[in-house]
């Protein structure tokens, strides 16, 4: 049974850095891609960024240069670090893995931006 379990959301000033971490109950190298998606209030969920397996990341255009997604394969943690924090990225973090054609996601951290 594959858990993953977010964990490291919390209330921020715009301007701040938050670190998120998905730790899963199974090797994390056996995931195709990990990646953390977010839903704001009224809106669709929508992909923030991605980690395949070779090490290359995906990022939606408004948090490049700003997220960062990293990955501890000994630990068995998905990271994404936030850094100048806006309130327009205040959402439901999720946590996603993907192996083959079977998807699992986390429950979800809720991430606030807010002065």
């Amino acid at each position: 049974q594959v858990e993953l379990v977010e964990s490291g959301g919390g209330l921020v000033q715009p301007g701040g850095s938050l670190r998120l971490s998905c730790a899963a109950s199974v090797s994390i190298s056996s995931f195709n891609i990990m990646g953390w998606y977010r839903q704001a209030p009224g809106n669709q969920r929508e992909l923030v960024a991605r980690i395949f397996s070779d090490g290359t990341t995906n990022y939606v255009d408004s948090v490049k240069g700003r997220f960062t997604i990293s990955r501890d394969n000994a630990k068995n943690i998905l990271y994404l670090q936030l850094n100048s924090l806006k309130p327009e990225d205040t959402a439901v973090y999720y946590c996603y893995a993907r192996k083959f054609v079977q998807n699992y996601w986390g429950q979800g951290t809720q991430v606030t931006v807010s002065s």
